[in-house]
């Protein structure tokens, strides 16, 4: 046992030092690992070579449709609105609000942080978020870090719902009971990380004095909401939902408690935001026709699928692809109608996706290799052989570390949805040979993946955004702190709940 679990460990060993040791760029270091893992399943698993490149392949498959897919059209929709102007009216609407650094943390970084996530992912939302931060007077340093550690609980609903749409997909799992499971677990972070971001802009625990409601609010604004949204929903509208009530009862709270003068930003007026926010409000009116909320669209927009059968050997999967029900489809849609009504020319829209897609290819390599890796060990056995070791070294107490497994896929990769295809199916196997909840512990390796202040990708992304290259080290110390609070919280809080409510 212990021989296949150290043979099967060695591709995850390489992405460690590959990574995170050589610092080797993402794309050719999961090229790689790829081809190591083929290796390994070919020579030591005894694969057969036909069975163990189609597993590759269909990873490659899946991680072009849906998961670059939904990429790219997230990435399209933002950019299209940047380019109308529209983006811009949402930021010095927000920028309105108050003079408060504290009250403009949660809104900015938390509230708007949370919406860019759920929108488009990749960094954006770290990005953006830190420069607004920093035209409003804040260190951009602690800027950098109160946007890494305000992006992570929307991170498991980002790209409008990618990460957790793609662990369903791998594992199997039903995603609206996955999203729910996945959203009560992520609800203690949830109204945790804003009372993090208050004491941060300060320093001081003291910070939290005459916010104090504002900010618990604010947390359970998000929280409570995404819960709802997963349950009738499914993954595609949690983040977007929460942070929009977030948002939303942080400004009415700061409105009623705040007598300060108003910020020196033009208020645009409600046409303007209206129209700059189109594309957004388009994409939430499709997700919800598209759900089973209206099983008449849902049906019809079902049926116009490709079925696909990639894997030769025992046991393929069946690859189902939904070319009209899909996220980035409706995105798309969405996209096109929205940058319509912002004045963007159909041109210019397509000259936009086509430096949406060019500005994502190193992207769509280490995506694809880390799915088609990620198969490849599920066909050779690799998984299981892994899960069984750990299984068998941890026991019963296995569910207590299973977030940590998770963000050690975000670490090594800076996406959540990678960390999901990376290690979803391992947390599969180990909660059926422990015979606990399968969905409580695959969904305790989204919860973990959050934690995407830790991953050097993350904080490259930070330092790039505000001209700080070099500052890595600094930014770090600061993550790992309440990274590791993070995930201490993360780790107790399940596995208590999850012993109460019988799931382990």
């Amino acid at each position: 046992m212990w021989i296949r679990f150290a043979i099967a460990l060695l591709p995850i060993v390489w992405l460690i030092i590959s990574l995170g040791v050589m610092r080797m760029p993402a794309a050719r270091a999961c090229v790689i690992g790829l081809i190591l893992t083929m290796v390994l399943a070919v020579f030591s698993f005894k694969v057969p070579v036909l069975d163990t490149a189609s597993g590759a392949l269909e990873g490659i498959i899946m991680g072009i449709w849906p998961i670059m897919f939904v990429i790219v059209m997230a990435l399209f929709a933002y950019n299209v609105t940047t380019e109308s102007g529209g983006m811009e009216i949402i930021q010095n609407m927000l920028a309105t609000i108050s003079t408060d650094k504290r009250i403009i943390v949660l809104i900015i970084a938390w509230g708007f942080g949370g919406f860019l996530e759920s929108i488009a992912g990749l960094g954006t939302a770290v990005a953006i978020a830190a420069g607004i931060l920093i035209a409003f007077g804040l260190d951009p340093i602690r800027a950098s870090v109160i946007s890494l550690i305000a992006n992570t609980t929307a991170t498991a609903f980002g790209a409008i719902g990618l990460p957790v749409l793609t662990l369903a997909e791998v594992t199997g799992l039903h995603q609206e009971k996955l999203s729910f499971i996945v959203t009560l677990q992520l609800s203690i972070l949830v109204i945790l990380v804003p009372f993090i971001l208050v004491i941060l802009t300060e320093g001081s625990i003291k910070a939290i004095k005459g916010v104090g409601f504002i900010t618990l609010m604010s947390g359970l604004g998000m929280a409570i909401p995404q819960v709802i949204a997963a349950k009738f929903v499914g993954a595609e509208l949690p983040a977007i939902v929460g942070s929009l009530c977030s948002i939303a009862i942080t400004v009415l709270l700061t409105r009623w408690h705040d007598d300060e003068e108003e910020p020196d930003v033009l208020r645009p007026n409600a046409k303007e935001m209206l129209k700059a926010c189109s594309p957004f409000i388009l994409v939430f009116i499709f997700v919800i026709f598209a759900s089973s909320l209206v099983p008449a669209v849902n049906d019809v927009l079902n049926k116009v699928t490709t079925n696909l059968v990639v894997y030769t050997g025992k046991n393929p999967n069946t690859l189902s692809i939904s070319w009209l029900s899909s996220p980035g489809t409706l995105i798309f849609v969405a996209t096109l109608i929205g940058g319509a009504i912002q004045g963007v020319s159909l041109k210019k829209m397509m000259q936009i996706l086509g430096q949406s897609i060019k500005s994502v290819w190193k992207t769509t390599i280490t995506v694809c290799a880390i799915v088609g890796l990620a198969k490849v060990m599920v066909y050779a056995g690799m998984t299981n052989a892994l899960a069984v070791a750990l299984v068998g070294l941890l026991g019963p107490v296995y569910p207590l570390f299973a977030p940590l497994i998770g963000a050690l896929g975000t670490f090594l990769t800076g996406s959540a949805t990678s960390a999901n295809v990376l290690f979803g199916n391992l947390q599969y196997t180990a909660a059926t040979d422990l015979g606990v909840s399968k969905y409580w512990v695959v969904a305790s390796n989204m919860t973990g993946a959050t934690a995407g202040m830790l991953s050097p990708q993350n904080i490259a992304v930070a330092t790039g955004s505000i001209n700080r290259e070099g500052d890595e080290g600094e930014i770090l110390k600061e993550t790992v702190k309440w990274g590791g609070l993070y995930l201490v919280v993360c780790c107790v809080f399940l596995y208590i709940v999850g012993l109460v409510a019988g799931m382990i």
